[in-house]
């Protein structure tokens, strides 16, 4: 399976195994409570813009994709706080929304539609006795289910798309490496692998490509990724303040 952060057990989903299974809302996002990063549709750039950075990564140009930057620590997320509560008024990515389930591609060998759907039987909300069923009696899929695996298949298309946004954006050689240096507390924080757009490149775009990039939705990305940048620092603050409260507990024990 490709990228499954979160997923402990993540099992394909099955009307006779999974029969009798319910779920109960998510109570609380701690799955991801150790992630300082998750892939990015394009289509959510402009209201992930407002509060979260928007870089993208990879281990190079060819492979680097979007992503939300979370934390500047490994494994710390700091938009969840320890009772595992997203920041108040702030977007979450579609990334984390599909959590517990996900859709992945079937080897090629394995016949049927490209795409199955999984669920994660790690999941605390999933039992037998309480919570919305996923299957009825007869075997087909409630609506909990049904509008489970459409979020899936819409966050697939936005996948997709995106895929073409990164093509377009090495066709035309807008992206650019960037290293972050953030001194904390005389400690150095320096975040490798990260590309930006560059503004210099996007201004000597030829017109037909502008107009295209205008009229199918790829400028309005591009400004937001850019406009996203300003939020480091406020990811900085957001650091700092862990820091504090960090000390402040080491200092009552």
């Amino acid at each position: 399976m490709a990228e499954v952060l979160f997923y402990e057990r993540p099992v394909p989903l099955n009307r006779t195994a999974h029969k009798d299974l319910r779920i109960k809302g998510l109570q609380n996002l701690k799955f991801a409570h150790n992630v300082h990063s998750v892939p990015l549709t394009c289509t959510e750039f402009p209201v992930t813009a407002r509060d979260i950075p928007i870089l993208f990564a990879g281990p190079d140009e060819t492979n680097a994709g979007p992503m939300a930057l979370l934390g500047l620590r490994q494994n710390e997320n700091l938009f969840v706080d320890a009772d595992g509560q997203w920041a108040q008024s702030v977007y979450i990515p579609a990334f984390v929304r599909r959590y517990p389930f996900v859709l992945a591609e079937k080897p090629p060998e394995v016949e049927g539609d490209d795409f199955t759907v999984f669920l994660d039987e790690a999941y605390e909300g999933f039992n037998n006795a309480e919570g919305e069923r996923l299957f009825k009696e007869d075997g087909t899929e409630t609506d909990v289910l049904k509008n489970a695996v459409t979020f899936l298949g819409e966050f697939q298309q936005h996948v997709a798309r995106t895929k073409q946004f990164m093509e377009d954006l090495r066709k035309h050689d807008l992206l650019e490496p960037r290293n972050i240096r953030l001194e904390r507390n005389g400690n150095v924080i320096n975040l490798n692998g990260l590309y930006v757009i560059s503004e210099e490149k996007l201004r000597k775009l030829d017109a037909a490509t502008t107009h295209r990039f205008l009229t199918d939705g790829t400028l309005g990305w591009i400004y937001a990724h850019l406009l996203s940048l300003m939020n480091i620092d406020r990811v900085g603050q957001r650091l700092a303040l862990r820091e504090e409260a960090e000390g402040a507990n080491a200092t009552k024990n």
